[in-house]
């Protein structure tokens, strides 16, 4: 078997708007095409043996076991690999359950498609599936374990932390979006101008100088001081005589630990004599030049979250330690202890496993002990200085039993901080007293204090402690997202793009929009080239100045990734032609209309899908989507317009001249056809089209008529307003019209206007594009030789694995099938082509150049054009 590309799907996608995260690998079963799994001897216990939970895979048989039975009367391997995958991530501690398999047109070659949690996984787990289904078939000994373990390095490497995914979660239960900016623990929630940032547990609302006050334990504890907080005794030191000062002041116990460190590294507790002290100085010197050395408090380690002023949890920290029982050795329990279930790598559980490092040999070494050393019954061997959840500690829920007293006090450190979110470490007996009551006191003041602890505490109530926090930076009213208007379709995607922004841009929005040929914000163009996919659109949705986004969003991106986006509030699809059939298993207009369809399936329940009403793929699509749909046509005589209209049903038409609302039998004219200059004075049919599906979505988004009529006459088709789209530029003697169009239903468009107007000789210069069927490129050709009376045929670029002779040959044919006079000729170079043309070009001529590479073709004739304005202003 061999995996011919993985993919990783990212947002709403072909196989399931809702499940985002899909993993899509393209897999060949070669010769095991030949033989479904009852055919494989053995197969079936193998399979079984080696991962028993999957008996809970239900499969399509809907009961336990399902897969099983399956196996047992012979599935094809691919969906063997599926279920594979799926368990393996479970396994690996990534619960997740979505598959599906299907063969494509080409036989023995399948789309295994199934979901993830962690990105890098689930590729390896495509990977893995593979190697273990191959291991499988022969009866080879495979390390599933070796797998497993590397999984979870990945996602420990790759994850969101703790404290930072339990605020996305918060946020996507209250939908509210996000978006991770790089890989580390940086997200954006919401969108555009309702943007707000977080990085773990520090929000874009925290103060820089609360974090620096926070950070520099000698200045918190002045502060603390000031404000008649108990904090411990004691003072900063950076050598030995300093060292010596400070215990003649406070005298022992004390604690050593790194001015400038985090997570407890290169502290020291409980000293009692000056070797140990001195040796102490030394450890922390390793983190920071400057040590802190205070007065030992005995009690029990506590931690307490504030956000936005306000307790929401506090818990008792014990260090990672084990209990002896006179039998087993430090090590031996170890091993015992990370047997509970509760305890797994890393962050996976509600507890870490115990590690042995450097802190634990220097506490044991304090102790006489080694790992080998067999502790008496009942003893309680602390192997970490600190509590740290991450090394192993455990922790017990205490908010019920804070004190009035303390919980007062914790929020005043909060303010005096000036910390959002802050962790407030108390060394005390507990926290049922005030501290002043039972000698409690302040250790330290946390920013970006962990949430795990209180989220799954070993023991007592888990704490929601990240909503809260949402409740902070999204208050109740307080919108999370941005409006989005999303185009799609095979014809007319961008001029409707740019022509709903210019209506969005004049109601007053700072807007940012995608085309075929840049990112827009406010009309700047931002980045140059096709940028109709899913990191186009994030990139809109991650500015923060965009109040309104509109996306164009080709087939490409929806195949490559899915949607950048995870529903909008309007969709329009202005029609589904023959296109990219033949590429990436889409072959039919069915197909491609699926494909299509991915946008306005993730319109909103109550937004709307705005679809054309003549185009046959986009009814059917209509009738399966539930959210609202309404449909345009240029014809009002057209029997679905008609029917809708009895209904009652909002429709966009074309008629008497007038781009037309209808509500029901009640008609809004908006603007009369010849008034709105994209139409080319009425001429262009297309752009009528593209009009009537601009007008609709913005009448539906709430704009008045009045200012979306204002918008369609201020919306001149020109090189800024639409390069590539209809741009004529008039000569004294001839008109040159360049146009984007690269396929039949384009070409066709082309040819309908110029039906429309008069010339003494039309013109053409076209390409073909080799990634395209052949009776796509044959019947451009043929309605070239319909439009045209002179052709002239370019085809130096978009070969896409044909050669140039290839391509010319089948326009040839198409040219050839149109019966007509056209003449032609053969120049491969386009910048020589339309040089040609202009060159040898008679008066009252037509010339169309349909230029699969706009800016080339536009700069050419512009060029020709400024220098006869020169020759005439001379």
């Amino acid at each position: 078997m061999k995996i011919l590309k993985i993919q990783a799907l990212r947002g709403p996608n072909l196989w399931s708007v809702k499940r985002k995260k899909l993993i899509q690998m393209r897999l060949d079963l070669e010769e095991m095409e030949q033989s479904p799994t009852d055919k494989i001897e053995g197969f079936r216990e193998r399979i079984e043996a080696m991962f028993p939970t999957m008996i809970e895979h239900r499969c399509s048989e809907g009961c336990k076991g399902g897969f099983f039975m399956r196996v047992e009367r012979g599935t094809w391997m691919g969906h063997v690999i599926e279920h594979i995958a799926l368990e393996i991530q479970t396994l690996a501690g990534m619960d997740t359950g979505f598959g599906r398999t299907r063969e494509t047109k080409t036989p023995g070659i399948y789309n295994v498609v199934f979901s993830y949690t962690e990105e890098n996984v689930g590729v390896f787990a495509a990977e893995s599936s593979v190697r273990i289904a191959e291991a499988l078939i022969s009866g080879t000994d495979y390390d599933l374990e070796g797998d497993l373990q590397k999984m979870r390095e990945i996602r420990e490497r790759v994850r969101l932390g703790p404290s930072t995914g339990s605020i996305v979660e918060e946020a996507v239960a209250r939908d509210i979006p996000w978006i991770r900016l790089g890989t580390n623990s940086l997200v954006q929630l919401g969108y555009g101008i309702n943007q707000l940032r977080f990085q773990a547990t520090i929000t874009c609302k925290t103060s820089n100088i609360a974090v620096d006050i926070a950070c520099d334990k000698e200045q918190t504890k002045r502060m603390l001081n000031m404000a008649s907080i108990p904090v411990a005794d004691g003072d900063i030191c950076v050598d030995e005589e300093d060292l010596e000062d400070t215990i003649k002041k406070i005298g022992y116990p004390i604690v050593l630990k790194p001015l400038d460190g985090n997570h407890g590294k290169g502290a020291s507790i409980n000293v009692k004599t000056w070797e140990e002290a001195v040796e102490g100085l030394a450890y922390a010197k390793k983190y920071s030049r400057r040590v802190i050395v205070e007065k030992f408090v005995t009690g029990f380690d506590f931690r307490v979250l504030i956000i936005d002023n306000k307790l929401v949890a506090a818990a008792k920290r014990v260090p990672a330690n084990v209990v002896g029982n006179g039998k087993n050795t430090i090590q031996e329990l170890i091993n015992i202890t990370n047997k509970d279930p509760r305890r797994g790598y890393g962050h996976e559980n509600v507890l870490t496993q115990i590690e042995i490092d450097r802190d634990s040999e220097d506490l044991l070494e304090k102790y006489g002990y080694t790992v080998e050393t067999i502790p008496a019954n009942g003893e309680v061997v602390y192997l970490k200085s600190t509590a740290n959840l991450s090394t192993g500690g455990t922790s017990v829920d205490v908010t019920d039993m804070m004190h009035p007293e303390n919980i007062f006090l914790c929020e005043r450190i909060s303010r005096v901080i000036g910390l959002d979110i802050c962790g407030v470490d108390i060394m005390a007996e507990n926290l049922t007293q005030p501290l002043k009551e039972n000698g409690g006191c302040i250790l330290e003041v946390n920013a970006a204090p962990g949430f795990r602890m209180h989220l799954a505490p070993s023991e007592g109530l888990p704490r929601n402690v990240a909503a809260p926090v949402i409740d902070m930076l999204y208050p109740p009213g307080k919108e999370s997202r941005i409006p989005i208007i999303a185009v799609t379709g095979t014809n007319g995607k961008t001029t409707t793009t740019r022509l709903i922004a210019h209506i969005v841009k004049n109601n007053g929005y700072k807007v940012g929009f995608t085309t075929s040929d840049g990112i827009y914000i406010q009309n700047h163009m931002m980045e140059k080239g096709d940028t109709t996919g899913p990191l186009s659109a994030e990139y809109i949705l991650k500015d923060p100045t965009v109040e309104f986004a509109v996306l164009e969003t080709a087939r490409g991106g929806i195949l490559r990734s899915g949607l950048g986006f995870g529903r909008c509030d309007i969709a329009v699809m202005t029609n589904v032609a023959e296109d990219h059939l033949g590429l990436a298993d889409i072959h039919t207009l069915e197909d491609l209309a699926k494909v299509k369809s991915v946008v306005v399936r993730s319109v909103k329940k109550d937004g709307w899908a705005i679809l054309n009403g003549e185009d046959e793929q986009c009814v059917k699509i209509g009738e399966s989507l539930d959210c609202n749909v309404a449909y345009f046509s240029l014809d009002e005589e057209n029997p679905f317009i008609k029917k809708l209209s009895k209904e009652g049903k909002t429709v966009a038409v074309y008629e008497n001249g007038y781009i037309t609302i209808k509500k029901g039998e009640w008609k809004i004219r908006v603007e009369r056809a010849t008034h709105v200059p994209l139409t080319l004075n009425g001429k262009a049919r297309f752009m009528i089209a593209n009009v009537l599906a601009a007008t609709l979505a913005s009448y539906l988004w709430g704009f008045k008529t009045d200012d979306i009529s204002l918008s369609l006459k201020t919306f001149i088709p020109s090189v800024a307003q639409t390069p590539g789209r209809m741009n004529i530029f008039e000569f004294r003697k001839f008109k040159v019209l360049i146009d984007f169009a690269h396929n039949p239903a384009g070409y066709r468009g082309i040819e309908d206007y110029l039906n429309n107007i008069e010339a003494a000789k039309k013109i053409g210069i076209i390409a073909g594009v080799g990634d395209r069927r052949d009776e796509d490129i044959k019947e451009c050709g043929l309605i070239a030789g319909r439009m045209f009376d002179h052709i002239i045929i370019r085809q130096e670029k978009y070969l896409r694995g044909r050669t140039e002779q290839e391509i010319i040959d089948l326009i040839l044919e198409g040219i050839n099938e149109a019966n007509s006079n056209t003449t032609y000729e053969i120049i491969p170079l386009e910048t020589e082509a339309i040089k040609h043309a202009i060159d040898t070009v008679e008066e009252g001529a037509f010339i169309t150049a349909l230029s699969d590479v706009v800016a080339n073709a536009i700069d050419i004739v512009q060029d020709y054009l400024d220098k006869e304005n020169e020759e005439q202003n001379v």
